[in-house]
């Protein structure tokens, strides 16, 4: 037992003359309950988001029961506030066990209701709680009016709970395994509106059929006070794999960057590739296949199928106006340039504040970086709709090699909530579909510096030798995924504009995505920075404007 849950036994619990069932209704409890207790107990939990701000206190905004007969769990919707004059919700499903042994982890606190002593815990913990969810979901009735509405669909095959477990480590949000066979997800973090995953898996699974994202089989929305639907959980099936495609294109460019030696591959004398130029496999030279193998750009190709396919189901739907394609306009402009100028000026705050933590081809290129802030400045500015005739759908909005599931040859997509430091509101604006595939053009990027910096010294190169190998197997990534994509796209009349708008498009995302990066390494891990920063500046030094 822990330290922390040896000092909870022997606290001397909190006693209330109330019964559970009318417990928060109990305004003397719930006083105590958030000031004294929650407090303390979500700010030390993974799934809290607000670790670098400085809380001011924690309301309850509201609260639902979660039940099946007389079998009666709370669902808490807490406002955090905070002195910097913002807020976040999160929700928190606690229960009430009698017995200790139920109570081995995420003890809230040990209590006294109606002369009976136990704890409440956070009731993801208690498989009873997880049996009920899921027996609610199976028996939901269609056209739910009630206030916790469950829903199922027609992937949802199994009748009876068998087992459930924790999947794993998951810092935004927790999800439990059913029968080895479902995930539910439960949403920690939340907002006053539907959750986009949410929204996401139910439209390519069950409007769309699309085969290579988890089937969603079921979700737990619940009305709020102002009758805003909110998703809490959402539960897809449980997919095979292999692991996810960033753990795997580590593997592969370990073993690629190995066969420069045991190759005794001549970096200086590797053919080039003008970047963003379409290619089929045929069209790399043979040195590039006989150093990289043919099947990770096969691979690539594979990837560059689903990832097309997604954004034709997405942009192919014309009753629907959350997901009806949209051309560019003078709103969206607005809307992308404000939001892009706040970040990049908060990103160069970061980068000011902190260079001191720098060194080396880092720092240089931090130097760089604030020497062209208003270059790069003016590039986010250039954004002119007028010239755009491409089309704007729902995209994933979060699109990373993390986010991609291996199994077998194939690939499957996940995770649609968007990215995290947008608002609800931003993450379901349409978007121009190469905003995703620049994210996963950023994430090879990401993924070739970070074998080069973890594995470097495994390889008798200099860094730099490995940084210019690296970046004309960048160039190739890319050619392939693009060349894939675009034939895909085009086959199926998505409009994503011409050559040259395509271009302008990739780069202005992905020079987006690698400002957004910036603020993330700069806080976390300062040595990574070199990885945004490179990708930064060679958008701005490249002489194809």
């Amino acid at each position: 037992m822990s330290e922390k849950n040896k000092k909870q036994v022997e606290q001397a619990p909190s006693v209330f003359d109330s019964a559970w069932e009318n417990l928060l209704e109990n305004e003397n409890f719930i006083e105590y309950f958030l000031c004294d207790v929650l407090e303390d107990y979500v700010t030390k939990q993974r799934w809290y988001g607000g670790k670098s701000s400085k809380l001011k206190y924690i309301e309850l905004a509201e609260y639902f029961r979660i039940q099946q007969h007389e079998e009666v769990y709370y669902g808490l919707l807490l406002e955090v506030n905070f002195e910097e004059a913002f807020y976040q919700h999160y929700f928190l499903p606690i229960a009430f066990v009698s017995d200790e042994n139920f109570a081995e982890k995420d003890r809230i606190l040990p209590v006294s209701i109606n002369g009976q002593d136990g704890f409440i815990i956070d009731a993801l913990n208690l498989e009873a709680f997880r049996k009920l969810v899921f027996e609610r979901i199976v028996t939901a009735v269609p056209n739910d009016k009630t206030r916790v509405r469950y829903h199922n669909s027609v992937h949802l095959t199994d009748k009876e709970y068998r087992s459930s477990r924790f999947m794993g480590m998951e810092q935004s949000n927790t999800s439990i395994i059913i029968n080895d066979k479902y995930v539910i997800k439960f949403f920690r973090r939340i907002y006053s509106d539907t959750n986009p995953d949410y929204e996401m898996s139910c439209f390519l699974s069950e409007i769309k059929g699309y085969k290579n994202t988890p089937p969603y089989c079921g979700s737990i929305n619940i009305v709020d006070i102002e009758g805003i639907m909110v998703t809490i959980a959402l539960m897809q099936e449980l997919v095979e794999n292999q692991g996810d495609a960033w753990e795997y294109m580590l593997k592969e460019l370990k073993m690629v960057f190995g066969n420069l030696a045991a190759k005794r591959i001549n970096i200086d004398k590797l053919p080039g590739t003008q970047m963003f130029k379409s290619l089929e496999i045929n069209d790399v030279p043979p040195q590039i296949i006989d150093w990289v193998g043919l099947n990770l750009f096969l691979k690539l190709q594979t990837l560059a199928t689903r990832t097309a396919e997604m954004h034709i189901a997405l942009g192919s739907e014309f009753s629907d106006t959350a997901f009806t394609p949209a051309h560019f306009n003078g709103d969206y402009e607005v809307w992308l340039k404000n939001r892009l100028l706040y970040q990049f000026q908060n990103r160069l705050n970061i980068v000011e504040n902190n260079i001191s933590r720098l060194e080396g081809r880092s720092l240089d290129l931090a130097e760089k970086f604030l020497e062209q802030k208003n270059d790069i400045r003016q590039r986010f500015v250039r954004f002119d709709w007028t010239k755009l005739k491409g089309e704007r759908i729902r995209i994933h909005g979060d699109y990373h090699l993390g986010q991609v599931l291996v199994q077998g040859d194939d690939f499957y997509l996940l995770d649609f909530e968007g990215e995290p430091e947008s608002t609800i509101r931003d993450r379901k604006v349409k978007q121009p579909p190469l905003k995703d595939v620049a994210g996963i053009f950023r994430s090879f990027h990401y993924a070739i510096y970070a074998t080069i910096f973890n594995s470097g010294k495994d390889y008798p190169f200099s860094q730099d030798a490995l940084f210019k190998a690296g970046e004309i197997l960048y160039r190739y990534f890319i050619g392939v995924f693009m060349g894939r994509y675009v034939s895909l796209i085009q086959e199926h009349n998505l409009n994503i504009g011409y050559t040259q708008e395509r271009i302008f498009i990739l780069r202005y995302c992905m020079l987006e995505k690698a400002v957004y990066e910036l603020g993330y390494e700069m806080n976390s891990r300062p040595q990574w920075a070199v990885i945004p920063l490179e990708g930064i500046m060679s958008i701005i030094n490249e002489t194809n404007n």
